[in-house]
């Protein structure tokens, strides 16, 4: 590339000018400005070198026309990239819809018009099929029918074979992805959005965005939907997005040597993930800039919208819901909202919040005794174990033996005259007596009174709902693909259909109240039950992951439900003030912090009153600090130096009686530039000089040639003094996103503060354990 001819020649004119300085900051050194796994970008660092860049290309385009194409090219980079994001990403969603709906009809039966044909579209061409038994047709047929020629559905021995059929794909798919994922991608696991937030605060995680995780998360993805487990795809399409991102910015020179550019693509990739996942591109970007990313500038904003646009026209494109739509939920809701309604949504909140902070505290227990315990020895037992259960306590339930998606279709549905299920079954003649009831039927509106299936339905609801709650408290977090959108909203979809059904009962019968009068009115809904499931839904939603305003815009672009907004947000609100009351942490930061990663959180606010030289190292009991000095070190000192110590970085003095503050240098640079001038440098050996300055010290006749490492030392690190506040500490750390910071008292050296020091130090005044913190 042009750029790579740029710097070889300076490279050379370097060389040429000053024969004995080698500059090994030049990028013709492998590694040099690079990160070690499990470690924090600095980025100021990275900030510094894009700027730089660009003022480099800036110049020479004004000198040359070659050089101002390139420019421009260099500048339509990120756009191009945005496109490809766009529509690899919505390509996969697609394909993942498609293939997961094919796979959960497997399970079921098959098409004898075409295997490949899911139960839908295998109807789609009878003509016998009709409105109130859509779900039948002669060309389908369930593997109990075709294996034992059972063609009575409703017989015990058929039921007992559709089972067992049933269980042993449910079984064979869970065992498939757990092997998948163990076997060639451990990353491919769980959600992927706590260590996305993790990475895009800086932090390096090889290999978690790599080709064969997303190879393995998209075939496990599909596999552990079509088992049943209480799970959703919704998440691990964010993770998915983000390493098509990752693999596409190998492709672009500025995105691949810079991390800082590089998370700016991966926050525009999460608003994509969200984008295919929903159909929602504008609650994409809310959700990247509110929920997953660290550092979000304007032109990241119009990139996301950009991105996510994309995404959801090649998913449109592509329609693998087969409805001609974008949204997942579409919902047509014809009686409005009443202003008392607003009682039982924020109830409804409440329940949210509750569910929150209840399935925060039971996963993350759960997850930490599968940690701790040898429970995490036998990750493919349990899965399977965990399978098992939830086929042989959601079989006999017809609203839990369904998809999670198809459950919440189902709840959100407005009842309307050709609807054959349960919760549409409403009866004037539903066997009572009463003078209410009378006067209700006499009023014209005994066609909302329920029926005896609808009272069916709702045991079979408030079961479901208890097994919901449960069963997804084990199901997250195991090592298959596992998102908590949809099973969340699952439960809220339950409470709020509850509620609703309720709630339109009350209504019925006191009609003549004057809390309800004017609620009713003869040939109208009173009230809309499936209005109740979408604020549940959006309420468990919020209680579970703290999200308000993206939520809601997620919501009303999921369902198609723009009059609904108020309620939508009144319950989100409601649902967080509840859940933050009883635990500040979401469920992604709750298994950041489980998980030990080195994040620090800009929602959590410090409030302590310690200084610098409280959390600064060395403490008293400790060794000294090891440092450089800016001369008289030989190459040998300074290899052992490395080898004996696991620091990411070494301050530089001016000597070790002084200690005054030269700058600061890191452990990879300082390794590979030494290992770099052994190899090319001639004449360097174990008793070589080591100089970090541009003065020459007057060496003695025949001693062998220094090796300067000016060019890798940071002149101006970040510096607090013993006396500074760690809440302005803190605060720098999260806004700068510093990797260290060093503690002076009138030039001299006293300590560093790194930030795993804070996080730990944070840990320690909240009472938490602050060995916690594995990474730094």
């Amino acid at each position: 590339s042009l750029i790579y001819e740029v710097i070889v020649r300076k490279s050379s004119f370097l060389e040429m000018e000053f024969p004995k300085l080698i500059d090994l900051m030049d990028d013709t050194v492998p590694g040099i400005g690079t990160y070690e796994d499990f470690n924090t970008i600095d980025w100021v660092r990275e900030k510094s070198k894009d700027r730089d860049r660009h003022r480099e290309i800036t110049n020479k385009s004004k000198h040359s026309t070659v050089a101002l194409l390139f420019s421009i090219s260099d500048a339509f980079s990120g756009w191009l990239l945005m496109l490809l994001i766009g529509l690899m990403s919505g390509a996969l969603a697609g394909g993942i819809d498609i293939a997961a709906h094919w796979m959960t009809d497997l399970k079921e039966g098959v098409c004898l018009n075409g295997f490949w044909f899911n139960h839908e579209h295998c109807c789609w061409a009878s003509n016998e099929t009709t409105f109130q038994e859509r779900d039948k047709c002669p060309q389908w047929k369930s593997w109990a029918e075709l294996m034992d020629g059972v063609s009575e559905v409703g017989s015990e021995y058929y039921t007992c074979n559709h089972f067992i059929i049933m269980l042993c794909w449910a079984l064979l798919f869970a065992f498939l992805a757990v092997i998948l994922v163990r076997a060639f991608a451990p990353y491919a696991c769980g959600s992927g959005i706590p260590e996305i937030k993790t990475i895009l605060s800086g932090f390096i995680i090889r290999g978690y965005l790599g080709k064969w995780t997303l190879i393995i998360k998209t075939i496990t993805l599909v596999l552990a939907v079509s088992s049943g487990l209480s799970l959703g795809k919704e998440g691990p399409l964010v993770h998915v997005a983000c390493c098509c991102a990752n693999i596409l910015c190998h492709f672009f020179t500025k995105y691949r040597r810079n991390e800082a550019k590089r998370r700016e693509v991966l926050s525009a990739a999460s608003a994509v993930g969200v984008s295919v996942a929903f159909g929602a591109p504008i609650g994409g970007v809310l959700f990247s800039l509110e929920e997953v990313s660290y550092y979000f500038p304007l032109k990241t904003l119009w990139r996301s919208f950009f991105a996510a646009l994309v995404a959801a026209f090649t998913l449109r494109y592509i329609n693998p819901f087969g409805n001609s739509r974008l949204v997942l939920f579409y919902v047509e809701f014809h009686t409005p909202w009443h202003l008392l309604e607003l009682i039982p949504f924020v109830l409804l909140g409440i329940f949210g919040g509750l569910w929150g902070a209840f399935f925060i505290h039971a996963n993350i227990a759960w997850c930490r005794l599968r940690k701790n315990t040898r429970l995490g020895h036998y990750p493919v037992i349990e899965v399977l174990v965990v399978t098992l259960l939830t086929a042989l306590l959601a079989f006999p339930n017809e609203y839990t033996r369904m998809s999670s998606s198809e459950l919440i279709s189902e709840l959100f549905n407005d009842c309307g005259l050709l609807d054959s299920s349960k919760l549409c079954d409403y009866t004037g003649n539903s066997g009572s007596t009463s003078g209410s009831v009378n006067a209700t039927a006499a009023n014209g509106l005994g066609a909302r009174l329920a029926g005896p299936k609808l009272y069916t339905a709702m045991w079979q609801l408030a079961l479901a709902l208890a097994f919901k709650m449960f069963i997804t408290v084990a199901t997250f977090g195991m090592k298959v693909p596992s998102g908590l959108f949809i099973p969340s909203m699952a439960v809220g979809a339950i409470a709020g259909r509850l509620l609703g059904v309720g709630m339109e009962q009350l209504a019925v019968h006191n009609h003549e109240r004057d809390i309800f009068r004017g609620w009713c009115s003869p040939g109208a809904d009173c009230i809309t039950p499936g209005l109740y499931a979408m604020v549940g839904a959006a309420a468990c939603l919020g209680g579970v992951t703290r999200m308000t305003v993206s939520l809601v815009v997620i919501m009303f672009e999921l369902t198609g439900g723009l009059e609904y907004i108020v309620p939508l947000m009144a319950a989100a609100m409601t649902s967080k003030w509840v859940a933050d009351a009883l635990s500040r942490e979401s469920i992604y930061e709750a298994h950041i912090r489980l998980n030990g990663y080195p994040f620090l959180e800009a929602k959590e606010e410090f409030r302590h009153k310690t200084l610098a030289t409280d959390v600064m190292r060395p403490r008293r009991s400790d060794p000294p600090l090891s440092v450089l000095t800016q001369s008289g070190m030989t190459v040998e000192e300074v290899e052992r130096l490395i080898s004996d110590t696991t620091y990411s970085g070494f301050p530089v003095v001016i000597s070790q009686l002084s200690q005054r503050l030269v700058g600061f240098v890191l452990r990879r640079d300082l390794f590979i530039s030494l290992e770099n001038a052994r190899r090319h440098q001639d004449g360097v050996v174990s008793v070589s000089a080591v100089l970090f300055t541009e003065c020459e010290s007057p060496a003695s006749p025949g001693a062998p040639p220094a090796v300067k490492l000016r060019s890798i030392l940071d002149l101006s690190p970040f510096t607090v003094t013993v006396h500074t506040s760690m809440e302005i500490v803190v605060d720098i750390f999260r806004k700068l996103g510093l990797r260290q910071c060093l503690v002076i008292q009138n030039g001299r050296l006293l300590g560093i503060i790194t930030k795993k020091d804070i996080l730990k130090h944070m840990a320690q005044m909240a009472n938490r354990d602050p060995e916690s913190i594995l990474f730094n």
